[in-house]
């Protein structure tokens, strides 16, 4: 659907903030009583932002947060962590837009990642927004007040969104602070088992197929019944994995609600980087991330969530090179977001458009794999023993 509705609702609603930003009180407020922050980010980072929302709630106990949150994602806040209320919004939904200008009147807006939110925290009629620094193009910025400067060192995405707001830094992260909702029943596996999620957003992120049937025999084997998981269009993902069918597939069947109350009863979890893995440490499933193109120091280092079962396994290789995040630059950023090519491309070409290769995915071995397992298994022996 267009995004042209949306864009004409805006322009009224932008007219209306700009006039509140004149006249009201400018500058971070001290004691907001009403707080928005303001994202359409995808699955994995919308979890990241769980160090920014309880900072929110530790500097300010009896603010009202609300947060906009794509459509699927908004019932894993169902239960409001921190005492967060989820509201739905998509960019090309006139609908979404109108229910954050009936709840005009916020005090302070974070605008996590993409800044061109920024609008929509105008729109509702936000005295003063905080935004990262230096987005492209530069309209994007126009109605953000603060502008917070990247950091200069590696740096964890939960503590770059973390660090928006201002104040002490809050306990660190621990899944009594993030209850789950109920969520429509589905059968459940019984005794002690594994998920293995094999499903990611690009095909260069995906671990080969012959390994994880190993890594599920093996499972198998040691007592752990190994279940498979994967999106709606993932199920030949599985059917690669286990063609003859030997072990559980969930691919297509759960929603993330769902989803989450079966991580929340394993005893282990594997997977790619991908927002699952960041699920997995939220329900606080011993969880291993197979890192290939992405970045192990912005996705997997976190301090807020450093008392989690959590292991990531990635292999250096000359291409993961690419310093972009979210459109700027940063010279310590390693990471590769080049688009999928099946022609390929020359292997650890640091300068290829495209690849087709995943050799970064290759190199993480299954002895790597079958080695970290054994450590998060040997040090959460309850893990799942209570779904």
């Amino acid at each position: 659907m267009s995004r042209l509705p949306s864009r004409l609702l805006l322009a009224p609603l932008l007219a209306l903030g700009s006039l509140r930003r004149l006249f009201g009180k400018r500058g971070y407020p001290d004691h907001p009583k009403r707080i928005l922050v303001a994202h359409h980010l995808l699955l994995g980072d919308t979890l990241m932002l769980a160090a920014l929302l309880a900072k929110l709630r530790h500097n300010h106990p009896d603010a009202e947060i609300v947060m906009s949150c794509p459509r699927a994602i908004a019932p894993l806040f169902a239960a409001n962590p921190w005492g967060v209320r989820a509201v739905p919004f998509d960019p090309r939904k006139v609908g979404t837009l109108l229910r954050f200008a009936l709840r005009r009147g916020f005090d302070l807006a974070m605008v996590p990642g993409d800044s061109r939110h920024s609008l929509l925290a105008r729109a509702a009629g936000t005295r003063h927004v905080v935004a990262q620094a230096g987005d492209k193009p530069k309209y994007k910025n126009w109605f953000v007040n603060d502008q917070r400067a990247w950091p200069e060192t590696a740096t964890a995405l939960p503590e770059m969104f973390s660090a928006l707001a201002q104040g002490s830094e809050p306990p660190p992260y621990s899944p009594e602070q993030w209850p789950l909702a109920p969520c429509r029943d589905f059968e459940r596996p019984s005794g002690r088992y594994a998920v293995l999620h094999l499903g990611a957003s690009s095909p260069l992120k995906l671990w080969p197929a012959d390994r994880w049937h190993a890594l599920a025999e093996i499972l198998k084997a040691d007592g752990i019944t190994p279940v498979w998981s994967g999106g709606h269009n993932e199920a030949a993902l599985v059917t690669a994995a286990d063609p003859e069918g030997r072990h559980r597939s969930y691919a297509g069947q759960l929603d993330l609600l769902q989803l989450a109350h079966l991580l929340a009863g394993a005893c282990l979890l594997v997977s790619p980087d991908t927002g699952v893995a960041h699920l997995g440490r939220i329900t606080g499933t011993p969880t291993l991330t197979l890192f290939g193109p992405g970045s192990e120091l912005l996705c997997a280092q976190s301090r807020f969530f450093a008392n989690m079962p959590a292991q990531s396994l990635s292999v250096f290789i000359p291409c993961r090179n690419q310093r972009v995040l979210f459109r700027r630059t940063l010279k310590w950023v390693r990471r590769c977001g080049r688009g999928f090519d099946a022609s390929g491309c020359t292997p650890n070409d640091p300068v290829a458009p495209h690849c087709g290769n995943a050799l970064c995915m290759v190199a993480v071995t299954l002895d790597a794999v079958l080695a970290a397992c054994d450590q998060l298994l040997s040090s959460s022996p309850s893990a799942g023993t209570a779904s």
